[in-house]
């Protein structure tokens, strides 16, 4: 790699096992795990073994992991499966103002058809608070909907309290939990969920593949029509180059988290703590320590994230200024704003992911080039000039 790659929550690069077993299922196994015939039951064997190897992962059993074409589906089908499902019961879904597009556009939908959505404000950390989640609660209330870790500041949220008092009242919890699994430890038994999406993209696995954990007894209706696929929970001929990956991946994962977060949260201090001392006037998001190993959110004032990432780029550093499912929009990220960052210092924001292959090299050429390149933009930053005179 003749760059250094610090964007890993847009997407991680395949691990050389994950695809060596992709390649190896590609010559040898072509059937459809549906036929019960001799080319088919190899098929079918390849796609339970990558359930069970899912299933280790968040700890789960087999027949509740639903494979998906990832983190946007789970999050669609469990949003709308439960609003579906329950459409007779009640209307009303409690979510956050920080949470993944897919999930605040699915509600979106859902309010086109006269669903209500309570939508919670997050603390200066983007916490959300188990208290408001309860206030809001009504005996209209199906679903609550809170992600599990942020993708843009890295916060870790109270899941497990949310998911008791959900509970409590007896609704059905969801959480995105595409930024955290992979990268920390994820028990769905000690969380409490109902429902739990995750990526493969986000620990080493292929792009287009992601799974739904239903936990037994969920009423989730199914998005797709057509055959019985899924525990006839999703219609269609499963994608199984990709879940194999997808299955080696999670293995793969469940082994190296330990020492994974170790390593990568001391890479993320060595590079948080070089840029405070660097570059002044910095802020840096998220929970100080509720947060993930691996992602550092950084606010730098008076200039555009977008010109500092671009400029870093002719670096060969690549990094982000927010997801990439929202790159591209000239808006402030909804989650800084969400944690009341006013909208000039918000687009002066930075995201680096890091991973596996990146070193304390790494973060010293970050450290040696960021510096300059902040300061050449301020120069040319009418708010910098009026501050600085």
């Amino acid at each position: 790699m003749g760059f250094i790659y610090l964007d890993h929550q847009s997407g991680t690069p395949l691990h050389p096992r994950v695809k060596e077993a992709m390649s190896r299922h590609m010559e040898t196994i072509f059937g459809n795990p549906m036929s019960d015939h001799q080319v088919g039951q190899p098929a079918a064997e390849a796609l339970e073994k990558a359930r069970s190897q899912v299933t280790a992962l968040i700890n789960a059993k087999p027949a509740e992991v639903v494979f998906t074409s990832g983190g946007t589906e789970s999050n669609n089908h469990a949003i709308k499966g439960v609003a579906i499902g329950l459409r007779e019961k009640g209307r009303h879904i409690i979510t956050s103002n920080i949470e993944h597009k897919s999930v605040l556009n699915s509600l979106r939908t859902l309010r086109l058809l006269d669903y209500r959505v309570t939508s919670l404000d997050v603390d200066s950390y983007g916490l959300v608070d188990p208290g408001a989640v309860e206030k809001a609660i009504t005996p209209d209330t199906i679903l609550i909907s809170i992600m599990m870790a942020n993708n843009e500041i890295g916060t870790i949220e109270p899941i497990a309290e949310i998911a008791r008092i959900a509970q409590k009242h007896k609704i059905i919890m969801h959480t995105d939990a595409v930024a955290a699994v992979g990268n920390i430890p994820v028990d769905v038994q000690e969380l409490g969920v109902n429902l739990l999406s995750l990526a493969a993209n986000q620990f080493y696995g292929p792009p287009g593949v992601g799974a739904l954990y239903v936990r037994k007894g969920t009423p989730v209706w199914p998005l797709l029509d057509g055959g019985t696929q899924e525990n006839k929970r999703r219609a269609g001929t499963e994608n199984l180059i990709g879940i194999v990956g997808l299955g080696v991946a999670a293995e793969l994962a469940r082994e190296a988290i330990p020492t994974r977060q170790v390593r990568l949260r001391a890479l993320k201090e060595r590079l948080e703590q070089g840029i405070k001392a660097r570059i002044p006037e910095i802020h840096i998001n998220g929970h100080l320590t509720k947060n993930l190993p691996h992602l550092l959110s950084v606010s730098v004032e008076y200039i555009e994230g977008e010109s500092l990432m671009l400029m870093l780029d002719d670096e060969d550093i690549v990094v982000a200024t927010r997801s990439a499912c929202a790159s591209g929009s000239l808006r402030a990220s909804h989650v800084l704003i969400g944690t009341g960052m006013d909208f000039a210092t918000a687009q002066g924001t930075l995201v680096f992911t890091l991973g596996e292959e990146n070193t304390d090299a790494d973060i010293d050429r970050v450290l040696q080039v960021m510096p300059g390149i902040v300061q050449t933009l301020r120069e040319m930053s009418p708010l910098y000039k009026k501050s600085a005179g």
